[in-house]
């Protein structure tokens, strides 16, 4: 079996994996990065979404064998210290989740977009997001979301997008069930 090294939301892995393995196979059953969900296993719906070196790639369409030498962030790595990062409290705030199930590979591909075009209007989000599928918003809320998001953060963010020095606010029961699913915390 191959033996590959991955950066993985800032830790260093070496692992043998079989040569067929899927990076989010990788991911979940290897490294269990749950987060990183399964959608449709063809590509098709971006819920498996992550970066691979800053740019965003479905990881069922990647062999972990690809990933050997890079760098893989996942949704899991973006709230620090119990805060969420400005892509996972815009979601929050403009309710662009309903089930959760999508979320994660939005935001990550969303986090993609705005280093790519910092301010985007709201046809270049949907633009920028049409590999992405979601079943339950009708998209309005995400794109709104997305928007209101580029507001807070600084031109080129990425995945390494620090949070805004504002302390946070205390957060209420339904906010921490909140935040558990926009981090990616269904299995």
């Amino acid at each position: 079996m191959p033996r590959i090294t991955v950066e993985v939301d800032g830790t260093t892995y070496t692992d043998e994996v079989q040569a067929r393995t899927l990076l989010v196979q990788y991911l979940r059953d290897q490294l269990g990065k749950v987060g990183t969900v399964v959608g449709c296993d063809t590509s098709n719906c971006g819920a498996c979404t992550v970066h691979m070196d800053g740019h965003s790639v479905k990881s069922c369409s990647v062999l972990a064998v690809q990933a050997d030498g890079h760098e893989v962030t996942t949704v899991e790595s973006l709230s620090r210290d119990g805060r969420l990062h400005p892509m996972q409290r815009a979601f929050h705030d403009n309710h662009a989740l309903q089930c959760g199930f999508c979320t994660p590979g939005m935001i990550m591909q969303a986090l993609d977009l705005l280093a790519e075009n910092p301010e985007p209007d709201d046809e270049q989000i949907r633009e920028g997001l049409e590999g992405n599928l979601c079943r339950c918003t009708g998209y309005q809320n995400i794109v709104r979301a997305v928007r209101d998001a580029s507001q807070q953060m600084r031109a080129g963010a990425g995945p390494a997008m620090e949070h805004s020095g504002e302390a946070p606010a205390p957060r209420t029961s339904t906010e921490q069930t909140t935040q558990q699913r926009v981090a990616g915390g269904q299995s």
